[in-house]
């Protein structure tokens, strides 16, 4: 077990995710593999903001978890993220760079960054009785669960968000209907 304390930890583990975010915002959209190869239309800028929105919310929740204490809401939300990170570096990053046999962007600081940090959380918090092992079993997966509902909802809004500043989302583009989004017609785009 680590002698770091909690608070450490988690922090160390926020810094390590907001890394990994950073990395797949710059690197993700120019990957050939991105968007499972170009089938979904997803715009850099609607990418980036769905990553830069999580690691808000997980701050958020480290905050919260910090403040609250043992056992609070905070506490879960934050090793529900931990979870879901550390299950990141096997779906989809090692999975992609498998597939793809090539470097897949965030397959690193998910391998080195990522999974230490969020298993050490974990442990922190299991070992020191933050958090409920049997009470875990239901709120991390749908910890996990909330998240990746609101990826699609992120990249949605950031699409309207790009539009709205002037920029051109993938959606508008391709056709692809997005009730968030005042410009229907690419031809406005051109």
């Amino acid at each position: 077990m680590s002698s770091l304390s909690f608070p450490v930890l988690l922090w160390l583990f926020i810094a390590a995710m907001a890394l990994h975010n950073l990395e797949e915002s710059i690197y993700l959209p120019s990957w050939p593999g991105f968007g499972l190869g170009g089938r979904l239309r997803i715009s850099a800028f609607a990418f980036g903001f769905a990553a830069n929105t999580l690691t808000v919310l997980a701050v958020v929740c480290a905050a919260l978890a910090q403040s609250g204490g043992a056992g609070g809401l905070g506490m879960y939300l934050v090793c529900g993220f931990a979870l879901a990170m550390v299950l990141n570096v096997v779906f989809p990053h090692l999975l992609q760079t498998l597939w793809t046999r090539s470097y897949a962007p965030g397959v690193g600081t998910a391998a080195l960054l990522n999974l230490p940090t969020g298993t050490l959380l974990l442990a922190k918090a299991f070992d020191a009785r933050l958090i409920d092992p049997q009470r875990f079993l239901t709120t991390g997966p749908l910890t996990i669960a909330a998240i990746v509902a609101l990826i699609p909802l992120l990249f949605r809004i950031g699409d309207a968000l790009e539009t709205a500043i002037g920029g051109t989302s993938c959606r508008s583009h391709a056709h692809i209907p997005n009730s968030l989004s005042r410009h229907t017609n690419p031809d406005e785009f051109q």
